[in-house]
């Protein structure tokens, strides 16, 4: 029978809840642990520092605040993203990395040269570099992922910085490491090929055509220097209106397939026109791109020897529209201020990241702090966004194998897409335990949902988490968190379980199967 725990009394019994339940809004959903999609790549919920505004300076590395440890770090930053199990950290951009001299950001702090950094329109220091980087990462327990510069940078500098970081042998590189405090290499493993080099707006901007060759040489030195680590290809991240971006793929990876382990796809999306319904399918769009962008990766390797793959790598992915346009210049930029629909579009996005795990391999929401992040700081202290929570249940929970759900949901119909589910859902089987993410799309109402397993059925308690609040406007700030993670439980009979999911939610259900 359904436990009214899972929800709060208050929440059952208010007025939107009980014109849902006279609405009768109903779902069904099977679950089998055998129709797996693909399995579960850790790295999907990766994160993103770029020297831009607070986001670094300012917001994980401080060195003046009383809240940094003797390195320059924000202790309460670092317990923020420690808690929120970042799998892997994207570095030094962006934008930044396209006129970015690493050779700048080692040695010694107050020897480093300052440089006009006219991506954002600052002064980047280079107090923070690839040591800073590094030993962040190894402290956070997360993936480092660095972006060379193939915008104004040479093959040379790619290829040396590879060495820098991962040679064993006994070069002028490893002894300049040696002699910067490291003696034993990182052997850092993901390496991207420039940024976003398809955007008119980036510095070293080429065609597909002259990006691809190279690109290819860039790969060719870096895969020579450490053949294990693996190269990330600049895919599209303009889709302005007349842009062939499928082109733009196509070519890149005709000449780096041999090269490529990824392909790197960004998207950013907004709800300027204030329209909720229309926001809520954002991820029909991402689930399009990536369907697209897989046929172009099976279409180009289509004949290729081997057994060879390339990934998708979304590195760089969030809700960004506030805080966007002509002064994106200065410090204190694009500080995006998150609400609850905001926070039920990131679930929906990962959501479609755990349904293509086959193919999506890498995910990197941009950016951790401060920058359309989902922690945000002053100098006394930090608060945690909306959107800091559904990434959060998602990245500690939902491990393993990705479940295909047969999904009988309610639909609506928006200005773009027919047919769209209320329901957005995704699974993760691992160990026994099913994990099903379930963003309830609907404004106000309430869907009775039935889940029902196929090949197994509950045992004991089912764990519910909720993210939601008391408007989908509703946002979090300094003095007081209005959308957080609440967690109850609820009871499945045998193989049958229902639960009414409240309006405009995201809820996470974990259960043991038997």
């Amino acid at each position: 029978m359904l436990s009214r725990r899972s929800f709060s009394a208050a929440l059952l019994a208010s007025p939107v809840a009980l014109r849902a339940q006279q609405t009768g809004l109903k779902a069904r959903v099977k679950i089998d642990t055998e129709r797996t999609i693909g399995d579960i790549d850790p790295k999907i919920y990766g994160n993103f520092l770029e020297h831009l505004g607070r986001c670094i300076d300012g917001g994980i590395f401080e060195e003046a605040s009383p809240l940094s440890d003797k390195f320059g770090y924000r202790r309460d930053v670092f317990q923020a993203a420690k808690n929120l199990n970042v799998t892997q950290l994207r570095w030094p951009g962006g934008n930044f990395s396209s006129n970015y001299n690493w050779k700048d950001g080692i040695g010694p702090r107050d020897k480093r040269p300052p440089r006009l950094e006219m991506a954002w329109g600052s002064v980047e220091s280079n107090r923070f570099g690839t040591h800073e980087f590094l030993e962040y990462a190894e402290m956070l327990g997360t993936e480092p992922y660095i972006c060379t510069n193939l915008g104004t940078g040479t093959w040379s500098d790619a290829q040396q910085w590879v060495e820098y970081c991962n040679s064993s042998e006994d070069t002028a590189m490893t002894r300049l490491r040696k002699q910067n405090g490291r003696a034993q290499p990182w052997k850092v493993k993901y390496w991207g090929l420039g940024n976003e080099m398809d955007g008119p707006w980036q510095m070293g901007h080429r065609s597909a055509e002259d990006y691809g060759k190279f690109a290819l040489e860039a790969a060719k030195l870096m895969k020579w220097t450490d053949p294990d680590i693996k190269l990330v290809a600049a895919g599209s991240s303009n889709f302005s209106n007349g842009i062939d971006w499928t082109g733009w793929n196509r070519t890149v990876l005709d000449q780096l397939k041999t090269h490529a382990d990824y392909l790197s796809i960004h998207l950013y999306v907004g709800n300027r026109d204030n329209d909720f319904t229309e926001f809520m399918t954002s991820a029909v769009e991402l689930d399009h791109r990536i369907d697209t962008v897989a046929g172009i990766i099976d279409a180009v390797l289509a004949g290729a020897p081997g057994n060879r793959k390339i990934y998708i790598a979304w590195d760089e992915w969030n809700v960004w529209y506030r805080a966007r346009g002509s002064k994106e210049h200065g410090r204190r930029i694009l500080e995006e201020r998150y609400n609850l629909e905001d926070a039920l579009v990131v679930a929906s996005f990962l959501n479609s990241f755990v349904n293509h795990a086959h193919v999506v391999k890498m995910a990197n929401m941009a950016q951790l702090v401060n920058v359309i992040a989902p922690i945000f700081t002053n100098d006394k202290g930090l608060f945690l966004q909306t959107i800091y929570y559904p990434l959060q249940l998602f990245a500690q929970n939902s491990r393993g194998k990705a479940l295909e759900l047969m999904v009988d949901s309610p639909k609506f119909k928006s200005k773009r897409y027919d047919d769209v589910p209320y329901l957005d859902t995704s699974a993760a089987y691992r160990d026994g335990t099913v994990v099903m993410n379930v963003v309830n799309r609907h404004k106000d109402q309430e869907i009775e949902t039935e889940f029902e397993a196929q090949d197994k059925k509950f045992a004991g308690p089912v764990e519910v988490s909720v993210v939601n609040g008391p408007d989908i406007k509703s946002e979090n700030n300094f003095d007081s968190t209005t959308v957080k993670t609440v967690t109850s439980s609820a009871t499945a009979d045998g193989n049958k379980l229902r639960i009414r999911f409240a309006p405009h939610s995201y809820t996470m259900l974990k259960a043991k199967l038997v």
